[in-house]
């Protein structure tokens, strides 16, 4: 069994992430608060505060004081590119050894589709 070692923050910033990209939170939509988002995942207000820090620095939300945080235009199509180089550099390498290790051919998946 392996173990997830990453950090929480990281965890919640992947939460997030996954919500902006199927549709959850669509570009200009605020998200929750960070102690509304924090109670929701039953997570320390700090922790989420870091990890909605991460989006704010790669500029995939726009903070208006005083109201929240909303996700920024062109966020969705910078965070589906980062998935697609994310897969492609650390996933799909360990995909296509385990497909070797089991005799895998590729047309054999597409058959599938």
């Amino acid at each position: 069994m392996k173990v997830d070692s990453k950090p929480v923050y990281l965890k919640l910033r992947d939460e997030i992430a996954a919500a902006i990209l199927n549709g959850r939170f669509s570009e200009g939509d605020m998200l929750p608060s960070v102690r509304a988002f924090a109670a929701q995942q039953g997570a320390n207000p700090l922790t989420v505060a870091k990890a909605y820090q991460l989006f704010q620095d790669d500029g995939l939300v726009e903070v208006k004081r005083g109201v929240g945080l909303f996700v920024a235009n062109g966020a969705v199509a910078r965070l589906r590119n980062a998935e697609r180089e994310n897969f492609l550099k650390n996933i799909w390498p360990g995909v296509v050894a385990q497909m070797q290790l089991a005799g895998i051919h590729p047309e054999e998946l597409l058959e599938l589709a």
